[in-house]
């Protein structure tokens, strides 16, 4: 479903594993497991429309031209700690892919984006860009992110989301209008400290174990 340059994946495994993964009683060991693979049914969507180019191979019979991806591979950013548990998942479908790390958090009590790291490659203007924020909940630290991004040279920049907010949605669309998002599901809003609802309650903790 794509509404406005927001595409929810609901494809049935999309779905079924989301719901395994929303459970509170799932292990560190089963959530970081389904993270990495709903991520990588994620990036699936999101790289649909990759340029191919042709080129001559042989096979164990004949020759034949055959599509491989053109250009130079695209760049991962995820973002802070959390945006790490797409990170596995979408290197295993594009394992050739430049990562970037954007080392950025959300201040608790005022909800604002806050920079501790920055490191992309050189090219960014070469290769599409794909932000990992597992949790679109604000937008603050996604638009922090596309812009520090852009900064450096991003032209193509997405969004890799397992949720999203309208508010957010609606943040990211004002400060980055050309930027679409891919998101397994839309939730209702946040908490008051900025936590998802119904969400996935705080996914760094859950995804290592540290609460």
């Amino acid at each position: 479903m794509t509404i406005k340059s927001v595409t929810v994946v609901d494809h049935p495994l999309v779905q079924h594993k989301l719901t395994l993964l929303r459970d509170k009683t799932s292990s560190t060991k089963i959530f970081r497991e389904l993270f990495g693979e709903i991520g990588a049914l994620l990036c699936y969507e999101a790289t649909r429309d990759l340029t191919l180019q042709t080129v001559e191979i042989e096979t164990p019979f004949a020759a034949m031209q055959s599509p491989i991806l053109a250009g130079k591979k695209l760049v991962l950013a995820p973002v802070g700690r959390a945006g790490m548990g797409l990170l596995d998942g979408v290197l295993k479908l594009m394992p050739a892919a430049r990562v970037a790390h954007v080392g950025v958090y959300r201040d608790p009590r005022i909800l604002v984006a806050v920079e501790y790291f920055f490191k992309a490659p050189d090219d960014m203007a070469e290769r599409l860009a794909l932000v990992l924020h597992p949790m679109l909940a604000t937008g603050n630290s996604a638009v922090a992110a596309i812009d520090r991004l852009k900064e450096a040279g991003a032209k193509q920049v997405r969004i890799l989301c397992m949720l999203a907010t309208p508010r957010a949605i609606e943040t990211v669309r004002g400060n980055h209008p050309d930027v679409a998002i891919f998101t397994a599901a839309i939730d209702d809003d946040v908490t008051d400290t900025g936590y998802i609802v119904p969400g996935l309650g705080d996914v760094g903790d859950r995804m290592f174990g540290t609460k």
